[in-house]
């Protein structure tokens, strides 16, 4: 390798151990770290333009709007409310029913935004049985992880690698993920209600007390939630029929966004952009840029031909490789500039001798959602929802978290495995 790519590298690992520390906020980190490539001239401001995914940007800051918007109708909290009422208040039916909320909101959502939305209806709703609210947060961090795992939409690895392969498409991720990822989902779920039903016992008296909210009182204004509805629902629509209809995913999802905005007119528009996580955006950006310094310099190729190396060429030996690699890096570094660096990997090994990649990619989808939850610091999700319960005085540390979700990661991904070699490598 040449000097450049030496620095390449050096920059990498340097922004990279930033990111893991959180001493500075990560997307300025990552802005730096692809100020540098393009500084230090080891990518051209064009050749870094290039490399910017402007799909996966499209998407996310259309999907934003979207429930952005919804969000003030006070849909979510209806929803979680008369969930709640559904199962007559019991606290660990509750939680059962607040984990399939979740993890349904997070495949058709994206995770992050869903659990924003749930946990104040979390709060509420423990306040009311005066339970912790901390199994019900632990349990909605791994439900979300692994709904979000379902979908192109649901989470931030997804998009990755869907905009990064034109022929996975948005039924290809329903078609291959969806049905593991709700296997899992109903394999963890009883673990929690193990684990917990002793802690979240309440009175007869506070549990009654559930069923005299009233959930219709939530919806603030039923004609935004009927234009919301409508709009969401043909986003959705478009995410099945796009590729038939030669459309990249952003172009649905901005047109969903801007169609909402013109029905609900200009009062909602600045309201709206502000609920856009430009910090996210921005953090993407910065990424796209840092990892295109190791594409362009060949660090990537040369990963990439040991990876081959290692497994033979072996697509089976590759695909197990990629998800428990993914997995386990998932657990402890943020999972979103680790699939930014797997993408090129997996892109050169197909130029290396592996002739069938899709097992590959939904190894890597599998990897890195499901890996995730192997820690608090495994993905943005995690790291929200103790934040917010943190500022209300329910602490969830680090190790108290560790104990319950790396078990629960080893076996969702476990189960991955199976599904992974039955599907694709018999």
């Amino acid at each position: 390798m040449d000097q450049q790519a030496w620095m390449a590298i050096g920059i990498f690992l340097v922004i990279y151990g930033l990111i893991i520390s959180e001493k500075i906020h990560r997307t300025i980190v990552a802005m730096i770290g692809g100020i540098l490539m393009v500084g230090l001239g080891i990518v051209s401001q064009e050749t870094a333009l290039h490399h910017i995914d402007f799909n996966t940007l499209g998407l996310l800051v259309g999907m934003m709007i979207i429930v952005g918007i919804t969000a003030e109708t006070g849909l979510f909290k209806y929803i979680a409310i008369w969930a709640a009422k559904k199962v007559g208040g019991h606290p660990v039916r509750i939680l059962v029913v607040l984990c399939l909320v979740t993890a349904v909101g997070s495949a058709f959502l994206d995770n992050v935004t869903t659990v924003l939305l749930m946990v104040p209806v979390t709060f509420s709703i423990t306040r009311q049985l005066r339970v912790t609210p901390v199994p019900f947060f632990i349990s909605q961090i791994m439900a979300s992880n692994i709904g979000g795992t379902a979908t192109l939409i649901g989470d931030p690895p997804n998009i990755m690698i869907g905009s990064a392969v034109k022929e996975l498409t948005f039924m290809a991720f329903i078609n291959n993920l969806s049905l593991i990822s709700f296997i899992i989902l109903f394999v963890t779920i009883p673990f929690f209600v193990l684990l917990y039903r002793k802690q979240i016992q309440t009175t007869e008296e506070l549990r009654l007390s559930i069923m005299d909210l009233d959930e219709k009182a939530e919806i603030q204004n039923p004609a935004l939630l009927k234009k919301c509805l409508t709009v969401l629902g043909l986003t959705i629509i478009g995410f099945f029929v796009h590729q038939i209809v030669h459309l990249e995913s952003a172009t649905v999802a901005l047109a969903g966004a801007f169609l909402l905005l013109l029905l609900t007119g200009e009062h909602y528009l600045e309201e709206a952009f502000h609920r856009v996580e430009w910090t996210t955006i921005f953090f993407f950006v910065g990424l796209f840029v840092l990892v295109s310094g190791l594409v362009e310099t060949e660090v990537i190729a040369a990963l990439a031909d040991y990876a081959v190396g290692v497994t033979g060429g072996d697509v089976a030996k590759s695909a197990i490789l990629i998800l428990w690699l993914s997995a386990i890096a998932s657990a402890f570094l943020d999972n979103i500039p680790f699939v930014a660096t797997m993408i090129p990997m997996i892109q050169e090994m197909g130029t290396m001798g592996v002739t069938n990649l899709e097992p590959l990619w939904w190894s890597l989808a599998l990897g890195a959602c499901l890996g995730g939850n192997g820690s608090l610091i495994g993905a943005s999700a995690n790291l929200i929802v103790a934040g917010l319960s943190g500022k209300e005085g329910h602490r969830i540390s680090f190790m108290q978290y560790f104990k319950i979700g790396f078990p629960l990661m080893l076996l969702s991904v476990l189960i991955a495995n199976v599904y992974i070699y039955l599907r694709y490598l018999m």
